[in-house]
């Protein structure tokens, strides 16, 4: 009897340890912040979002990013107008998002203070149409926070984002996206 008491002791402890565990490898934001900067003939077009959600399991290595599409804000309100209107369809597509894994040989680990160069592979749904993305990004853990950045491209035409053609000369054919977020732990 008091083997079993000892084994069911044991038994509970382990599951509260893997379920702490398990808890402690998830880290989220909801006010990550995404840039982008189209480089063209006649204007450059830069737009922030300070709203950016994202979720990172470090023990399965996965990541998930959303970001709402109207939450981009413009120095020229006509710009943000159009950009939500015209090109991104912002009702419609109301949110890009990634969906990726860690790629990268070393493991993050949260409880030791560093800089981590990863990689994530995944895919990237821009406008309703989803493409592959591989993109280097950097890591920092400090006391237990994830601060990650990352810049990568996208070209406008591969996801079906169509530029008038009196509007070519404005807007660049490839937009750098810069992202940059400060992970806490998930608590449920």
């Amino acid at each position: 009897m008091k083997t079993q008491k000892i084994i069911l002791a044991a038994f509970l402890m382990l599951f509260v340890v893997v379920k702490i565990t398990a808890q402690e490898s998830k880290y989220f934001t909801t006010d990550g912040v995404a840039e982008f900067f189209s480089e063209a003939p006649l204007e450059n077009i830069e737009a922030r979002n300070e709203k950016v959600q994202s979720i990172i399991d470090l023990s399965k290595g996965d990541v998930v990013i959303s970001i709402p599409i109207n939450g981009f804000v413009f120095e020229k309100s006509l710009m943000q107008e159009h950009f939500n209107e015209n090109y991104m369809e912002s009702e419609k597509f109301p949110k890009a998002e990634f969906q990726g894994i860690f790629t990268s040989a070393t493991p993050i680990k949260a409880s030791r203070n560093g800089t981590y160069e990863v990689e994530v592979k995944g895919n990237l749904t821009i406008h309703g149409v989803s493409k592959p993305l591989t993109t280097k990004g950097i890591i920092k853990v400090d006391k237990n926070t994830l601060i990650a950045t990352t810049t990568f491209f996208v070209k406008v035409a591969d996801h079906k984002i169509e530029i008038p053609r009196i509007a070519f000369k404005n807007i660049a054919e490839e937009v750098k996206v810069t992202v940059e977020m400060k992970y806490l732990p998930f608590k449920s």
